[in-house]
C-alpha cells in the first residue's frame, strides 16, 4: 500500500531548523509506540531540494537519527550525487556515516570510498578513496585515477584535499604526492596550478609552461606562467579586473635568453573599456616591447606596428562624438618611428536632424586632426599637419509610383590646414562644395517555386570642387574602389583628399533569394570622370578618366557555405586587384579561406605583384578527434609564410592536444622558427571541461 506522510508533525525540531517540511513516500509506513517511524519499499524523501531514495528508513525521535538501508541514492540541489550501501545520518543529512559510498560531483568527478563521514553539512571525509572522471568498468582499470588514504571535500569552499595520494594510469602508479589540493568541478575560479604545457621551439629550445592562477577576489585575478628552457628564462603574467563600469586586462612578459645575451627583453599590452556615464565610453590600449623581434619570436603577437591609444566616444541615434590620441611604434626593418608620424590626435562630432519643412536628413559635423613627426628634416618625412574642419550635408530619397527611387544630396566642407616643415604646402583654408543625384529602379520577379529575383540598375551624377589651399594627403592614401562606394561622392577614406571633378557612376545589381534561404548577388559597375585624379594610385582602378570595371559577387547557402569576391579590370581585361573569400560551416567542418592578388605599384612601395592564399579551419573527425589547421602561402614568391596543425583527442575524462606551427618569415631581426606544443587536461578538477556526452560503455 502506497502512503504519503508529511513529517512536520513528527519531526518538529527538524522542521523548525530547516524552515520547511520533509515529505516521505514509501510502500509501507509504520509508527511504533516509541514514536519510531519505519518506512519500507521504494522509499523516497524530499527535503529542501534534496532527494533521497532507499530500500528502508528508520527514524528514531529519541536519538534523532536516520538509519537507512540501501541501495541509497541522494541528489543535492547543486547536482551532487551520493550513493551508498548503508547510512546513519541526522534528519538534516548533515552529520553521519555512509558505508560503501560513491560521491559524484557535477556529473563529472566520481569519488568511491569505503566510508564517508558527513560533518556539519559542509565536509565529507572519504576513507580509502579512488577519484576519477573516467568510465569505470569491472574488466579494466580506468584511464586515470587518484588513490588516496583520505579525501576531504569542503562543500563551502568547493575544494578537495588529498592525503597520501597516488596518480595511476590504467592501474599503474606513476606519481605519489603526500598532500594535494584541487578544486572540485563546480568551481570556476580557484587559486592553484592550471594545465601545464610543453613547448619546443628551434630558437628557444624545449621547455614547459607552468601557469599558476591567483584568485585575488570575485572581480580580480592574476596568472603567472614561468617558461623555462635551456635558452630562456621567462615569466609571463596576465592580470584581469572587472569593475562595475568596465574591465581591465594586462598581459606582459619578461625574458632573459641566449638570443640577446645580457638583455632583459619584455613586452606589455594593456586593454580597458569603461562606461563613463551619459553614454560615454572610454577605451584604451597600451602596447610596448623592448625590441622588434621579441613578440614574434615568443609567439605573443605578429604585429609589425604597435599602436597605443586612448579614446572617448559616444554613439547615439542622432549624434556621434569621438576623441582619441594614438602613439605608433614601428617594428619594421625599413621604417623609422620619426616618419610614421608617431603621435596622432583625432576628434569629431556629428549631429543628425530631420527637418519636416524640407524633408530628408541634415548632418552637421566638426572635426580636428593633428600629428607631429619627431624628425626635423623638411619635406614629407618631417611634415607636421593640423586640420580643423566644419561640414554640413543634406540628403533625401523619393520613391515614384513606378518604383523609381531618386536620391539627392549636397554637402559643404570647410577646413583649415596648418602645415609645418614642408615648403611644398601652405597653411590656409579650403572649401569643398559637392552635390549628387542617384536614380535606382529595383525590378522584382517572383517565380512559382518561391524564388525571388531582383534586378536594380542605377546611375549617379556627382560634382565636387575644391577651393583654396592644397592639402597634403596624409590619412587617405589607400583608396579602394568597391561596391560600397561606387555611387559615393568620394572614394578617399580620410578627410585630407577629395576628388576634384564631375563624375558619372553606372552599375547594376542582380540578387537572387531562393525559397530554401540561399542568397546570391552580383554587382557590375564603372565610374566616368571628367578630370584625371593624380592622387589615386595606378592600381586603385581610379587613376584614369574611365575607371576599371568593378565586378563583385556573393553566395550564401543554407548549408553553411558563404562565398564572396571582387575584382577590378580594365577594357583589355588586365586585372588590378582580385580577392576571394570562402567560409564553410557545417557540423563537422569549419573553414575560412581567402585569396588576394595585387599588381606591382611603385607608389605603394610594391615593386612586384603580391599574391597570397590564407586559410584556417577545424575538422571534427569523430566524437574524440578534432584537427585544426591554418596557413598562409605567398603565391608570387612561391613559398609558404606560415603553417600550423593541431590535433586534439578527448574522451569523458581527459583531453590531449598536440600542435606544431612554422613561421617562414625572415628579416634582419627575426629568423624562421618552428613551435611544438603539447598539453593534457583532466576533466573533473575545475579547469577541465565537461565531456559527459563522451561517456563510453563498458564491454562485456
Amino acid at each position: 500500500m502506497l502512503r504519503v506522510l508529511i513529517l512536520w508533525l513528527l519531526f518538529l525540531p527538524f522542521s523548525a531548523m530547516a524552515q520547511g517540511a520533509a515529505t516521505l513516500v514509501a510502500d509501507t509506513i509504520t509508527v511504533g509506540a516509541d514514536r519510531t517511524l519505519t518506512a519500507q519499499g521504494n522509499v523516497q524523501v524530499f527535503y529542501d531540494g534534496t532527494t533521497l531514495s532507499a530500500q528502508a528508513i528508520r527514524y528514531s525521535q529519541s536519538g534523532d537519527t536516520l538509519s537507512i538501508t540501501g541501495p541509497i541514492f541522494i541528489r543535492a540541489p547543486d547536482g551532487t550525487v551520493l550513493t551508498a550501501e548503508a547510512a546513519q545520518l541526522d534528519p538534516q543529512l548533515e552529520n553521519g556515516i555512509l558505508r560503501g559510498a560513491r560521491l559524484v560531483l557535477n556529473q563529472q568527478l566520481q569519488l568511491a570510498a569505503n566510508r564517508i563521514d558527513r560533518v556539519d553539512g559542509r565536509y565529507s571525509q572519504l576513507t580509502r578513496t579512488v577519484a576519477t572522471s573516467c568510465q569505470i568498468c569491472a574488466t579494466e582499470a580506468p584511464l586515470w585515477e587518484i588513490r588516496a588514504d583520505r579525501i576531504i571535500h569542503d562543500e563551502l569552499e568547493r575544494q578537495l584535499y588529498f592525503d597520501n595520494a597516488t596518480f595511476h594510469i590504467r592501474g599503474v602508479p606513476l606519481l605519489w604526492v603526500p598532500r594535494l589540493r584541487l578544486p572540485d568541478p563546480t568551481l570556476d575560479r580557484a587559486t592553484g596550478l592550471l594545465i601545464p604545457r610543453l613547448r619546443s621551439n628551434n630558437q628557444l629550445g624545449v621547455g614547459i609552461k607552468l601557469p599558476y592562477f591567483i584568485r585575488i577576489g570575485d572581480s580580480r585575478d592574476l596568472t603567472l606562467t614561468p617558461f623555462l628552457t635551456s635558452e630562456t628564462t621567462t615569466l609571463e603574467a596576465r592580470y584581469r579586473q572587472a569593475f562595475l563600469s568596465g574591465t581591465l586586462e594586462i598581459n606582459a612578459a619578461a625574458s632573459r635568453d641566449t638570443l640577446r645575451p645580457g638583455e632583459l627583453r619584455s613586452y606589455v599590452i594593456a586593454e580597458g573599456q569603461f562606461d563613463l556615464g551619459r553614454d560615454f565610453q572610454l577605451n584604451f590600449d597600451i602596447e610596448g616591447t623592448t625590441d622588434p623581434a621579441y613578440l614574434l619570436e615568443y609567439g605573443y603577437s605578429s604585429k609589425d606596428r604597435l599602436d597605443s591609444a586612448i579614446a572617448i566616444e559616444r554613439v547615439r541615434d542622432r549624434d556621434l562624438f569621438v576623441a582619441d590620441i594614438t602613439y605608433f611604434d614601428s617594428l619594421r626593418d625599413d621604417e623609422a618611428d620619426e616618419t610614421l608620424p608617431p603621435i596622432v590626435v583625432h576628434m569629431a562630432y556629428d549631429k543628425r536632424l530631420f527637418p519636416e519643412a524640407i524633408g530628408g536628413t541634415l548632418t552637421f559635423g566638426a572635426s580636428l586632426d593633428a600629428f607631429e613627426r619627431t624628425i626635423d628634416t623638411p619635406g614629407a618625412d618631417g611634415r607636421d599637419v593640423a586640420r580643423v574642419g566644419l561640414s554640413g550635408a543634406w540628403h533625401r530619397n523619393w520613391t515614384l509610383p513606378n518604383g523609381l527611387i531618386i536620391n539627392a544630396s549636397t554637402a559643404l566642407e570647410v577646413d583649415y590646414f596648418a602645415v609645418r616643415q614642408d615648403p611644398a604646402y601652405e597653411t590656409g583654408l579650403r572649401a569643398i562644395p559637392s552635390a549628387a543625384a542617384t536614380l535606382r529602379w529595383p525590378l522584382i520577379r517572383r517565380m512559382p517555386t518561391g524564388t525571388v529575383h531582383i534586378l536594380e540598375p542605377a546611375i549617379s551624377l556627382g560634382w565636387t570642387q575644391s577651393y583654396g589651399t592644397i592639402a597634403p594627403n596624409e590619412d587617405g592614401t589607400l583608396a579602394e574602389f568597391d561596391e560600397a562606394n561606387l555611387f559615393a561622392l568620394t572614394r578617399f577614406p580620410g578627410e585630407d583628399a577629395r576628388e576634384d571633378r564631375s563624375h558619372t557612376s553606372i552599375g547594376v545589381t542582380w540578387t537572387r533569394i531562393g525559397a530554401s534561404g540561399a542568397r546570391s548577388s552580383l554587382t557590375f559597375g564603372r565610374l566616368f570622370q571628367d578630370t584625371q585624379q593624380p592622387s589615386f594610385s595606378p592600381t586603385s582602378g581610379l587613376s584614369q578618366l574611365r575607371s576599371d570595371w568593378l565586378v563583385s559577387g556573393s553566395l550564401a547557402l543554407s548549408e553553411g557555405l558563404q562565398l564572396d569576391g571582387r575584382a577590378l579590370f580594365d577594357d583589355d581585361f588586365e586585372f588590378d586587384k582580385t580577392e576571394v573569400r570562402l567560409n564553410w560551416q557545417s557540423e563537422t567542418l569549419s573553414l575560412a579561406a581567402a585569396y588576394h592578388w595585387l599588381p606591382e605599384d611603385p607608389t605603394r612601395e610594391r615593386l612586384e605583384p603580391a599574391s597570397e592564399w590564407s586559410f584556417d579551419g577545424s575538422y571534427i573527425v569523430d566524437e574524440h578527434w578534432t584537427v585544426n589547421f591554418d596557413g598562409r602561402y605567398d603565391v608570387a614568391a612561391d613559398q609558404p609564410r606560415t603553417a600550423g596543425l593541431g590535433v586534439e583527442w578527448r574522451n569523458e575524462c581527459v583531453t590531449v592536444d598536440l600542435s606544431v606551427s612554422r613561421r617562414y618569415t625572415n628579416s634582419d631581426t627575426t629568423d624562421p622558427s618552428t613551435d611544438f606544443g603539447f598539453g593534457i587536461s583532466l576533466t573533473g578538477f575545475s579547469a577541465g571541461r565537461s565531456t559527459a556526452q563522451l561517456a563510453r560503455s563498458c564491454s562485456n
